[in-house]
C-alpha cells in the first residue's frame, strides 16, 4: 500500500542554479515531522535526478545541502537533506550541546541520549525509517524523476546510507565519503552488527553503483575499514583516496558530483 506524505514548506528562496525549500515532511495524519532542505534545480523542462543527503555525527542538514548538495544543484541534480534524529532541528528542547563552528557550522546534538545504547538504537532505527520516508518523498514530488534516485551519506550517513540502499532497490547509484565497515575493536560492535552490519549491506547492492571517498589520514573511519566495506562490494565499484583526514578536500565534492550524474544520466536507466 502507498505511503500517504503530507509536507509544510517553511520557506522559498531563489539560489544559484535554482531553489531552495526548507520544508517538514512525515506520514499523513503523523504528528512527527522530518526537517529537510530541498534543492531544484531551475529551468526543470522534464523531471531531474536527485540524491538523499544523510550528514554524519553531530552535523545536520544545513552541512550537506550547502556542500554537496550545491555541487549536486549546479549539474542539474536535486537534492534532499534532512536532519537525522537527535541532531540539528530534532534536538528536544532543554538538550543542545553545541560544540561550536567546525568548517562555518555549528556542531550540536543532544548528547544526553547519545549515552544511552537504547537510546542510540532507537535513534538508529528511526532513521532508518526516516531515510526511506524520504527517498518516498523526494520520488513523490513532480520536479523529480524517481526512476533515478541515489543516496550520498558522510560518515556517520554513510553506514545509514549503505543500509538504506540496500533495503530501497529504487537507489540507483551510492556515494560514501568517509565511510567503512564498523571497527574492530568497538563497545557493543555484536549487537551493533545485528542491528545494522556494512558489509552484509554493501553485498545486498546486487550491482548497483558504488563510490568510496577516503582520506588516507583519516583516524575517524581508518582507511582499513573503508578498504574493507569496498572490497565486500561487487562491480561497479570506485574507491578515491585524498590526500586528507576525515575531512575531505572541497575538489571531492565535484567528484562525485560528476560521478552521481553520470550514474543518474536517462541512458543508465536501462542498466
Amino acid at each position: 500500500m502507498p505511503v500517504r506524505l503530507a509536507h509544510t514548506v517553511n520557506a522559498t528562496y531563489e539560489i544559484a542554479h535554482g531553489r531552495r525549500l526548507e520544508l517538514v515532511f512525515g506520514r499523513e495524519g503523523q504528528e512527527a515531522r522530518v526537517p529537510a532542505v530541498l534543492l531544484l534545480p531551475a529551468s526543470v523542462t522534464v523531471p531531474a535526478p536527485a540524491a538523499l543527503l544523510l550528514h554524519g555525527f553531530s552535523s545536520r542538514k544545513e552541512q550537506m545541502a550547502e556542500t554537496v548538495g550545491v555541487a549536486l544543484l549546479a549539474k542539474g541534480v536535486a537534492s534532499l537533506s534532512i536532519d537525522l534524529p537527535l541532531h540539528g532541528a530534532r534536538i528536544a528542547e532543554g538538550q543542545v550541546t553545541s560544540w561550536g563552528l567546525v568548517g562555518g557550522y555549528e556542531r550540536s546534538f543532544d548528547a544526553r541520549a547519545m549515552r544511552s545504547p537504547l537510546a542510540i538504537a532507537g535513534a538508529w532505527r528511526t532513521a532508518q525509517r526516516d531515510a526511506k520516508l524520504a527517498l518516498a518523498y523526494l520520488g513523490a514530488r513532480g520536479e523529480v524523476d524517481r526512476t533515478r534516485l541515489a543516496v550520498v551519506g558522510y560518515s556517520m550517513g554513510s553506514f545509514l546510507g549503505v543500509q538504506t540502499a540496500a533495503d530501497e532497490p529504487e537507489v540507483r547509484a551510492l556515494v560514501l565519503a568517509a565511510g567503512g565497515d564498523l571497527p574492530d575493536a568497538m563497545p557493543y560492535a555484536r549487537a551493533l552488527r545485528l542491528l545494522s552490519d556494512p558489509l552484509r549491506a554493501v553485498r545486498r547492492l546486487n550491482g548497483r553503483p558504488l563510490l568510496m571517498l577516503h582520506g588516507r589520514r583519516d583516524t575517524t573511519v581508518r582507511p582499513d575499514q573503508a578498504q574493507r566495506l569496498f572490497d565486500a562490494a561487487a562491480e561497479p565499484k570506485e574507491l578515491r583516496w585524498y590526500e586528507a583526514a576525515h575531512h575531505l578536500p572541497v575538489h571531492a565534492l565535484d567528484d562525485a558530483a560528476s560521478w552521481l550524474l553520470s550514474c543518474l544520466a536517462p541512458a543508465a536507466r536501462a542498466a
